[in-house]
């Protein structure tokens, strides 16, 4: 049925009508599933991460020895105890020296396999699965692989079948600590497992560096290889190169895996997280000790990545640099 209008024509209720507006999710909807993909996540995370930090920083005030129960509030002792401990400020001043050591190897070699891979022309897939596939190793099973078959310490081990050409008699890899030939089995398996990581990332950040930097380099001169990678690449992997550095000191400090089966029980080339798991599960099983080891090992660790942060213009927006 059509009405009329003022003007006498004819107008169908349908054109009345407005076109129906598809309904829009409301904030408390876009929360909700946010809150159901970010929850589950959450709830491990505080469960099995702050809820331990938190339960390890309340501990190390007590005395609390073959029982995580705290007994005795004692104040700053397990601190106390830790700094005095020569094992373990050993093992700090060692791996401050071992970090500062891996870092620079892991980041170079790290960039060098990115470039590569990101200038290959053929085979771009297959090498970029070669170099990444370690990562899947867990660092136990590449240590036992280090271990058993490439250092073993005898002469049907891999390296010295090769030395063995040369006229070197075998070495004793793992066994004798001076000279520390250890510390060349820890680098070259935290290399192989490491470095295909880094590599994505790096190789990423090339990646998203724009064609016209180059272009414009080239107008003004800039020769291609070292000039053009000194003055267009390295600046534009400034970012990267400090998220990666900051990713290295962290894993550097947080070494247990590759040590603990390594170095088997010995008493020198520990790690802090090896000193403070024999303190913590070793004979007298000091939990509070422990806990005061593993906040000075946090402490230390915040401290030197905000150095190396600070240092690096790390979180600084790019009108700032």
């Amino acid at each position: 049925m059509s009405t009329t209008t003022a003007r006498g024509v004819a107008k169908s209720p349908a054109a009345d009508e407005t076109p129906a507006v598809p309904r829009r999710r409301g904030v408390r909807g876009r929360t909700l599933n946010f809150w159901l993909f970010t929850g589950p996540f959450l709830i491990g995370l505080v469960i099995f991460v702050y809820v331990p930090i938190g339960w390890s920083a309340y501990l190390s005030f007590f005395e609390a020895r073959y029982t995580v129960t705290p007994s005795e509030f004692i104040g700053f002792e397990n601190y106390s105890y830790m700094l005095t401990n020569d094992k373990f400020v050993e093992s700090l001043i060692t791996f401050t020296l071992f970090a500062a050591i891996v870092v620079p190897i892991t980041w170079a070699l790290s960039l060098g396999l990115a470039l590569m891979v990101h200038r290959i022309r053929f085979m771009k897939a297959f090498f970029r699965s070669v170099f990444f596939l370690p990562t899947a190793v867990s660092f136990v099973a590449a240590s036992l692989i280090w271990k058993m078959s490439v250092f073993s310490g005898v002469r049907f081990g891999l390296a010295n079948t090769v030395l063995s050409w040369f006229g070197v008699e075998n070495i004793a890899w793992l066994a004798d600590p001076n000279p520390p030939w250890y510390w060349l089995v820890i680098v070259t398996v935290r290399l192989w497992l490491q470095s295909g990581f880094y590599m994505i990332l790096f190789l990423a950040a090339l990646q998203n560096i724009p064609p016209e930097l180059y272009e414009a380099a080239a107008i003004d001169g800039a020769k291609p290889g070292w000039q053009t990678f000194r003055y267009v690449t390295l600046p534009q992997l400034r970012a990267t190169s400090t998220a990666v550095i900051l990713l290295l000191l962290v894993a550097a400090y947080q070494a247990f895996d590759e040590f603990f089966n390594l170095l088997a029980k010995t008493t020198w080339g520990r790690p802090p997280l090896v000193e403070l798991y024999y303190t913590a599960l070793g004979e007298n099983q000091d939990y509070g000790a422990g806990s005061a080891g593993a906040m000075i090992l946090t402490l230390l660790i915040c401290v030197v990545t905000l150095v190396q942060g600070k240092l690096m213009g790390f979180g600084r927006g790019e009108e700032t640099k």
